[in-house]
């Protein structure tokens, strides 16, 4: 589905990620782990073509779109969710959904509404006005509503309630049900471990492991030196 090889990114003149490499297969859920400024959310700009990579390349369904722009992306199948949400204000939950190009109608707004059902409750109110849940879930929901064969999701439980944070555990499960492929940045390891298939853990621009699940869990070495857990 998503092949990273060797991607070098800068911002200006500051290198920021060093030969990064990732594999995405077909309804999978992996896991890019890191501190803060570790190199995670460059990593998501890196393949959505907000911050391009200077050297590298990123395959998709086995196409190179390196520094292909985000409208073309996502056109071809690469939802993206920021870590700062990024909705409409003034615009109602119902119009952020419905203002989405719809490459096609895998995802409607009932659907979203079904796998988030407190934003039907609140589909007519502004967005400006939501909670940081609520905010959260819309935009998900807006990325879902191009129908992405790929979801990239930049720290989703960051700043949320315990309560909110397993609400949306449970939904990127149904979404994995679904066989969207999803790429999960995250520091929150706890919940992370709960979605995740396989890890990557980024640590100032490399990549520092690579494995399954499974393998990561029982390592507590990698765990300390690089997450703090």
């Amino acid at each position: 589905m998503l092949d990273v090889s060797n991607i070098n990114t800068y911002y200006d003149s500051s290198h920021i990620l060093f030969d990064v490499s990732l594999t995405i297969n077909k309804g999978e859920v992996v896991g890019l782990l890191g501190r803060n400024g570790a190199g995670k959310s460059t990593t998501l700009r890196s393949i959505h073509g907000l911050t391009p990579p200077l050297s590298g390349r990123i395959s998709f369904k086995g196409e190179d779109v390196t520094g292909q722009k985000p409208h073309i992306l996502f056109r071809k199948g690469i939802g993206y969710v920021p870590d700062d949400r990024r909705v409409f204000a003034d615009l109602s939950v119902d119009d952020n959904l419905e203002i989405v190009h719809q490459r096609k109608t895998d995802w409607s707004k009932e659907r979203v509404y079904t796998l988030f059902p407190a934003l039907k409750a609140i589909k007519s109110r502004r967005s400006g006005f939501l909670s940081g849940g609520e905010q959260q879930m819309l935009t998900i929901g807006r990325a879902l509503m191009g129908s992405p064969d790929l979801l990239l999701l930049d720290e989703p439980t960051e700043g949320l309630a315990p309560l909110v944070v397993r609400e949306l555990e449970n939904q990127i499960l149904a979404l994995k049900q679904s066989e969207i492929s999803i790429l999960l940045s995250e520091q929150n390891v706890k919940s992370a471990s709960k979605l995740i298939d396989r890890v990557y853990v980024i640590d100032n621009g490399h990549i520092r492991f690579e494995g399954a699940a499974a393998d990561f869990e029982k390592n507590e070495e990698i765990k300390k030196k690089y997450l703090m857990v």
